[in-house]
């Protein structure tokens, strides 16, 4: 067999990086059109332009993201924001946000997607999720006091964050998740930014409000079935009620 070995794994983690540069320009696309092409007034496409500039992604192709989005471009394809209910396996609440240019392809891939859960009907569940703005941001100072700064840049509540929950964040800089209403996500990040925290993630997002007890070999199947879902390509975001 040789080096073969090698090669396959080095294809899938070259597999796995396009998948990622895909979804971040998909991540510019959506953000553009729901909130508008203008950076400073973007929140979320500020955040999504920032991550794709450090994946290495071209500023050719970010600027083409951004005017396809916000409809200024040439490309006339309509990308179509869906949102799934459903429960991953052990019953575990499962949203799934797709953003999709073929709505029955979609569905039908989730379907199989779902085959060791259940994808809508009677897995309706958004009720189990907190509907609110999410802002995730780091400090180079790692003794910054989180507390204060969700105080003062308008958020409702804090959780602390490291580099081992999220690989945008540098070792020893101080983190966190800032959940906030839904209108206060751009005035939140706005301020953060000002205040010299870096913003990594700026949206609006699904939060459990409790989570199922799992032992560790239900937590693997469950990491299995999301991490497949979150491969898909038109899935965008996957928010799952488990820690």
């Amino acid at each position: 067999m040789g080096r073969q070995w090698l090669h396959a794994k080095r294809a899938v983690v070259n597999l796995r990086k396009g998948q990622a540069v895909q979804k971040l320009v998909k991540e510019i696309t959506v953000a553009s059109k729901l909130g508008g092409p203008d950076l400073e007034a973007n929140a979320r496409l500020f955040a999504a332009v920032e991550k794709a500039k450090k994946a290495s992604v071209t500023r050719d192709v970010i600027q083409r993201a951004i005017q396809k989005g916000s409809g200024t471009g040439g490309d006339s394809t309509t990308l179509e924001h869906v949102v799934y209910e459903g429960y991953a396996p052990h019953k575990v609440p499962v949203i799934v946000e797709v953003m999709t240019d073929n709505h029955n392809r979609s569905a039908g891939d989730l379907r199989v997607l779902f085959k060791k859960g259940v994808l809508g009907g009677a897995g309706s569940n958004k009720f189990l999720f907190d509907h609110l703005g999410i802002v995730e941001a780091h400090h180079p100072d790692s003794a910054a006091d989180l507390e204060a700064a969700a105080i003062e840049a308008g958020a409702n509540d804090f959780e602390p964050l490291n580099s081992e929950q999220n690989d945008d964040i540098p070792a020893g800089h101080a983190a966190a998740r800032f959940l906030t209403d839904r209108t206060a996500v751009h005035a939140t990040a706005q301020w953060l930014k000002a205040h010299g925290w870096n913003v990594i993630t700026a949206e609006l997002g699904y939060v459990a409000k409790m989570f199922p007890e799992l032992d560790d070999t239900q937590r693997a199947e469950v990491g299995e079935f999301l991490q497949n879902l979150e491969d898909h390509d038109d899935v965008q975001r996957v928010w799952a009620a488990v820690k």
